[in-house]
C-alpha cells in the first residue's frame, strides 16, 4: 500500500441558493459546518482536516469553535477552485472534498475513497468519487440526479443530467448509478483543473467532473450504500435535528 498523506478540505460557502447561511444554524448546540467539521476529525483517517470559507461571518464563527479554518476567495465559480486555492502550498498527496452540510458524514464512504488511492500503486488514478445504484424511473429521469456510466473497472465513462445508457428497446442492459458529489483527489489533478480552461461538455451540462474527463484524468468510481444526510432546505434541517437527537 501507498503512504501518502492525506488531508479532508470542507468548502463552506456563505451563500446558499435554496438556504443562505444553511452552514451556521444550529444542529446539537452547534453551528451545523462544526459539527461536520468534528465528525470528519473523529473519524481519524486524515493527517488534517481544515475548513476553507469564503465569508467572515463563518470563518470568525469557526474560530470561536476552535476550528481549524482558512479564509479562500470569493470568486470561485466550483469546488475544486476553492479547494485548490486552500491546498496549493500544503503538503499532501491526496485531498478529500467533505460537504460543509453532510455532518452525518460516513466513515466507510470516506474510507473506501482513500483506499483507491492507497492501493494505487503505479498512481494511475487522478480522482476518485462515489455512486450508488437508482431503479426507479422518476428519480433516473430526473436532471437534478447525475447519472454515471462506467466500464468494467467502474472508471466514469461520463457524466450526465440525462438518463444514461438510453434504453432504446425499453430496457436497460446496464444499471443505473447516481453520482454523490464527494471526490478525493491527487493534488496534482485539482491544481491541473485550475489552469484548464472549460470545454464544451462541462458548459453544456453544468457538471465539473467532465472537465477531468474532457482533459483526459482517470476517475475511479466507487459504489457506496450510505447516501449522505445533506442539508440543503429547512425541511432538511429539521429532519436533521431529529436524526441527532
Amino acid at each position: 500500500m501507498n503512504q501518502l498523506k492525506i488531508i479532508a478540505v470542507i468548502p463552506a460557502r456563505y451563500a446558499s441558493t435554496r438556504f443562505p447561511a444553511k452552514l451556521i444554524q444550529d444542529l446539537g448546540g452547534k453551528p451545523v459546518v462544526v459539527q461536520t467539521y468534528l465528525a470528519t476529525l473523529a473519524t481519524q483517517l486524515f493527517d488534517e482536516v481544515l475548513v476553507a470559507t469564503d465569508h467572515e461571518i463563518i470563518y470568525n464563527l469557526l474560530k470561536q469553535h476552535h476550528v481549524n479554518v482558512v479564509m479562500s476567495s470569493d470568486a470561485h465559480e466550483s469546488g475544486s477552485d476553492r479547494i485548490a486555492e486552500v491546498v496549493a502550498n500544503l503538503d499532501c498527496d491526496v485531498v478529500v472534498n467533505v460537504q460543509g452540510d453532510e455532518p452525518f458524514v460516513s466513515k466507510e464512504n470516506l474510507q473506501s475513497l482513500i483506499s483507491v488511492f492507497k492501493n494505487d500503486i503505479e498512481n494511475k488514478i487522478d480522482l476518485a468519487s462515489l455512486m450508488f445504484e437508482i431503479n426507479d424511473l422518476e428519480t433516473i429521469n430526473n436532471p437534478n440526479n447525475v447519472k454515471v456510466v462506467i466500464d468494467e473497472n467502474y472508471k466514469a465513462l461520463y457524466f450526465s443530467r440525462a438518463a444514461i445508457p438510453f434504453p432504446r428497446d425499453g430496457k436497460s442492459y446496464a444499471p443505473y448509478y447516481q453520482h454523490i458529489g464527494v471526490y478525493a483527489y491527487r493534488k496534482h489533478a485539482l491544481l491541473a483543473f485550475t489552469t484548464w480552461q472549460m470545454k464544451g461538455l462541462e458548459a453544456t451540462e453544468k457538471l465539473e467532473q467532465l472537465r477531468y474527463l474532457e482533459y483526459g484524468k482517470t476517475i475511479q468510481m466507487v459504489v457506496t450504500s450510505h447516501v449522505g444526510v445533506g442539508i440543503d432546505t429547512k425541511e432538511d434541517l429539521d429532519k436533521a435535528r431529529l436524526l441527532w437527537k
